[in-house]
């Protein structure tokens, strides 16, 4: 399995660019099924969880083809509603297909999707709402099967603001008789990115933003062409080394309202942060203060950012107490910060940080994609060699994260053969 080896010590500088939204087109591309015609989505970025979502697609019988970060996906001939669990158990958001299936072609069948071991990701939401929207379910032996001749608009209220949950409502409603009303909506970037590209096919969604969504249903969709949104936790987690490593780097293709809560907490630790209309520069200095922070839905402080700030914290000046409440389990790289010399102590979903002066390198495991991102932020700045092992998960949400790190100086390379962990 491939590693990352990093010898910390460098402070970052110069320019970044960040890439399409993860998070965005993992939710656009399903949302191509409720097409009649050809979507053209720009700026998609090279990652292996798009590599899956391009899997789902193709399985299903449409057509995509990908020329360099440009994505064309041709729906019209869509031939079976039913994936491989193979596809459904690699990646959580292989559920977002729900909606548009069930919405076009009146069922669907999958198995409960996988994806990073975070915590409970429960599908209650999803299924209650498509109940709500006259879905008949099915859950039995791990699969979920949805039919509905046609869904009917309704009141919907979700009990917590979930964005895949509201995504998948979202898509279901487009197509469905009457309007829909969905309460206490997710108000995440990628949901505005959402409704602006299913608008463009033809759709009527307002609200995105906002708790409150109006859907009006249509009889069907069209073409449209699309540009994805900035990647906001990427740009947050460049932000987080410049400061760190005590540098100065400039992040381009980001939108500063996406990223206010990480910008608003770096600098309360004493960050330089400059925004202007071609992008930000972060400025970091030889020792940040300690925070306190808690996960909140958007726009409040992501949790996607939680682990990457905590490596912040762990080379801060004074105690910082972090609050994680999205995922209950979330604090699995704090074992791993351990190892490189951090003062961490977790009671249940609170984390309490006491910065130590340096870091050390040592060879650590990722658990998840964010905290991968975390270790290898830890590493920059940590005396010696790190070596981050299982980064095939940073390779579902970074893109070309090592080259980006080597063009600001980092000493960073992916390698295989190192003896893994005893």
């Amino acid at each position: 399995m491939e590693k990352y080896v990093i010898v910390g010590g460098n402070k970052l500088s110069g320019t970044v660019c960040v890439s399409g939204g993860k998070n965005s087109v993992l939710t656009i591309l399903p949302a191509c099924l409720l097409s009649k015609g050809v979507c053209t989505i720009h700026d998609v970025p090279k990652l292996s969880d798009v590599k899956v979502m391009q899997e789902v697609l193709l399985c299903l019988g449409a057509k995509v083809e990908l020329n360099g970060k440009t994505m064309v996906v041709d729906a019209t001939k869509v031939s079976t509603v039913e994936l491989p669990d193979r596809l459904t158990r690699m990646m959580r958001a292989s559920n977002l297909v729900m909606g548009p299936l069930l919405s076009r072609f009146h069922h669907v069948k999958l198995a409960y999707p996988g994806g990073c071991s975070i915590g409970s990701r429960p599908m209650d939401q999803h299924l209650r709402g498509l109940k709500l929207l006259g879905a008949q379910i099915i859950e039995k032996h791990g699969y979920i099967e949805a039919k509905a001749e046609r869904l009917v608009g309704s009141e919907i209220c979700l009990d917590f603001p979930s964005v895949g949950a509201t995504e998948n409502l979202i898509m279901a409603a487009t197509l469905a008789q009457g309007e829909t009303t969905l309460r206490n909506a997710a108000r995440e970037p990628e949901v505005v990115d959402l409704q602006n590209f299913l608008n463009k096919m033809g759709a009527k969604v307002r609200g995105a933003g906002t708790d409150v969504l109006k859907i009006e249903g249509i009889s069907e969709l069209g073409s449209a062409e699309h540009t994805i949104i900035p990647d906001r936790i990427e740009a947050g987690t460049f932000m987080i080394m410049a400061a760190i490593t005590g540098g100065d780097v400039f992040i381009k293709n980001v939108i500063p309202e996406h990223v206010e809560a990480v910008i608003s907490k770096l600098r309360e630790a004493g960050v330089q942060i400059t925004e202007s209309n071609e992008g930000i520069r972060v400025r970091g200095f030889e020792q940040s203060k300690g925070v306190d922070y808690k996960t909140m839905p958007f726009p409040g402080f992501p949790t996607d950012m939680q682990a990457q700030l905590m490596a912040l914290m762990a080379v801060a000046e004074g105690t910082s107490i972090v609050t994680e409440t999205i995922f209950e389990n979330r604090f699995k790289h704090v074992d791993e910060f351990r190892r490189m010399g951090a003062d961490i102590k977790v009671e249940g979903r609170v984390a309490i940080i006491k910065g130590v002066k340096s870091l050390s390198g040592a060879y650590v495991e990722t658990s998840d994609l964010r905290a991968g991102a975390a270790l290898v932020t830890a590493g920059l700045v940590a005396e010696g060699a790190t070596v981050v092992d299982k980064i095939n998960l940073i390779d579902r949400g970074y893109e070309d994260f090592e080259q980006k790190l080597r063009g600001l100086g980092a000493q960073i390379l992916r390698v295989n053969g190192i003896k893994e962990r005893q």
